[in-house]
């Protein structure tokens, strides 16, 4: 599944991509239209009220708060509309005009992808991260798409597995796990932030070419069982491993950095001010 957050008057929305449509968390939007304390309280009182409301919602996994992942009420945009109405809101007309653009956006990224890494682009700008480094990002972007897709075509179904599988090319590449190397750098443990965000662009570039490797043995030996995907996924780490050893030979410092984004766009700000 696809997930990401998005944004309504500054406040957060959860989104899944499920079947061929985004699904949004319907506690997240009731929140933002009555500005409750209690949110949840609200919609399991107008949903016990109206039980027509649960045949349009979906059970599906969203992240919450403490990091983890639990099942959650989630409606697809025509779902959403019908829900908005059942709650008086000053809010409602601009959320819904807001939110057919959110999906009408979704439906142009799809016919034309580019302007999903265009947006991409531009979201990162916003957060102040610099030229050089937005583009390895978003080339990493389409590497780590490419070996999600190759799993799937070796038959790895469970966010878990694909975690797994993860784990052992970073392991290989950098001698840490992703939670090992979010603690490296200072990433609160609950926080939502995704670590790669918050890489340098050596480090980027070492992930590209731990990820790029592992797609393409995958493709060339076509792995059947978990633990053969799991000694592919190790071979390909080792191989940007390797280089990264080589590396921090010639230039004389740990690719391994403690930066994180917020380093990273501070240091930005200090060359745009000489």
């Amino acid at each position: 599944m696809n997930t990401g957050l998005v944004v309504f008057e500054s406040k957060k929305i959860r989104r899944v991509w499920h079947d061929g449509r985004w699904f949004f968390s319907v506690v997240d939007i009731v929140e933002v239209l009555t500005e409750s304390r209690a949110p949840r309280q609200y919609w399991g009182v107008l949903k016990g009220r109206e039980t027509q409301l649960l045949t349009i919602c979906l059970q599906l996994k969203l992240e919450s708060s403490d990091g983890k992942k639990y099942s959650t009420d989630c409606a697809n945009t025509e779902g959403m509309f019908r829900i908005i109405q059942s709650i008086p809101s000053p809010k409602a007309e601009p959320f819904k005009r807001w939110l057919a653009k959110v999906g009408y956006e979704r439906v142009q990224e799809i016919e034309n992808p580019e302007l999903a890494q265009e947006r991409m682009k531009q979201l990162y700008e916003q957060k102040g991260y610099p030229k050089d480094w937005i583009d390895k990002r978003l080339r990493g972007i389409a590497i780590r798409q490419n070996l999600t897709d190759e799993w799937k075509d070796r038959g790895i179904e469970s966010e878990r597995d694909y975690a797994i599988l993860t784990a052992e090319i970073s392991r290989a590449t950098f001698g840490m796990t992703p939670s090992e190397y979010r603690k490296h750098k200072n990433i609160p443990e609950k926080s939502p932030a995704n670590l790669r965000d918050n890489m340098t662009d050596l480090e980027l570039i070492f992930t590209m070419l731990g990820e790029r490797v592992t797609t393409e043995i995958s493709q060339i030996e076509k792995p059947e069982a978990f633990d053969e995907n799991k000694r592919v996924a190790r071979r390909g780490g080792s191989v940007a491993g390797n280089a990264r050893r080589e590396t921090e030979k010639e230039i004389g410092r740990s690719v391994i950095s403690k930066q994180n984004a917020l380093a990273i766009t501070k240091q930005r700000k200090l060359l745009e001010e000489k």
